[in-house]
């Protein structure tokens, strides 16, 4: 039975591809971008099985009436793909006020705002997968990405909590953590900070010369397949780490903490007073 899907941010990058490859097996979906005009092709293959609206995540009133559209038109929504968000790149002191409010407002804001919106749909079906686009540094962090890695920190939060609010509801919550893909995302999508402080030139110098690796980028193409799987288990992950930078580099990270929390346990076990 084909499944409807809500994508965020479906214009280009993840959203788009994974649009099409529901829509290729026959699926219905519904996209949501900023500019529809980057739907039109996948508009002219698939025709009604695919619903261009209209969206801007951050206005939290638009979220609930587009929601309301895609359940009329459509009967349902059986999975939410949770996806629009962009990159913030700079050192945290040099990153301004709006630009700080602006990465929370879309990638946190627009991540709840629509999540609100869809689960009274889940809640009245009795079933439905909320899929948000996390990262893996929504895990841990790496340098000229402070306030994007704050944003997925938090993101990686309040899913975790979804997800325990609504299982005895049939709603199933995963959480995508990618490493860094071949994308928009740190391309034309993404924003800079200035950078006229100059004691920070060796780290964007570091950082820099560690994103030069063509190693470092995994092929969007070939997360299709995961998503798709994802969708299709009737008992997915809380949490998918996407690409094998994401996968080595946790490891490392979570081995490191566990020796760290083993390290000081006496101290934690003693700080709780009796």
């Amino acid at each position: 039975m084909s499944k409807v899907i809500f994508i965020t941010g479906a214009s280009k990058g993840f959203g788009k591809l994974w649009a099409e490859a529901f829509l290729k097996r026959g699926d219905k979906v519904a996209a949501t971008a900023r500019n529809t005009e980057a739907l039109n092709d996948l508009v002219s293959t698939y025709g009604e099985n695919i619903l261009p609206l209209t969206l801007d995540v951050n206005n939290r009133e638009e979220v609930h009436t587009i929601v309301q559209k895609i359940e009329q038109h459509f009967g349902r929504i059986d999975v939410l793909i949770n996806n629009a968000g962009y990159g913030l790149f700079g050192t945290t002191e040099e990153t301004t006020e709006a630009q700080a409010r602006l990465q929370m407002e879309t990638n946190f804001f627009g991540s709840l705002w629509v999540a609100q919106a869809v689960l009274p749909v889940f809640r009245k079906q009795k079933s439905g997968h909320l899929i948000q686009v996390s990262s893996f540094l929504g895990l841990t962090t790496l340098p000229m990405l402070g306030l994007y890695n704050a944003s997925k920190f938090a993101v990686e939060g309040l899913i975790e909590t979804i997800g325990s609010e609504v299982a005895h509801l049939g709603i199933k919550t995963t959480l995508i953590e990618p490493n860094g893909y071949a994308t928009d995302w740190a391309g034309a999508s993404a924003i800079q900070t200035s950078s006229d402080i100059a004691d920070y030139a060796p780290v964007r110098e570091a950082f820099s010369n560690s994103s030069e690796s063509a190693d470092t980028w995994g092929k969007p193409e070939a997360t299709v397949q995961p998503i798709l799987s994802i969708v299709d288990n009737p008992n997915p992950p809380q949490r998918l780490l996407l690409g094998k930078m994401a996968y080595y580099g946790m490891h490392q990270v979570y081995t490191q903490r566990l020796k760290d929390i083993e390290a000081w346990k006496e101290v934690s076990i003693a700080a709780h007073g009796h």
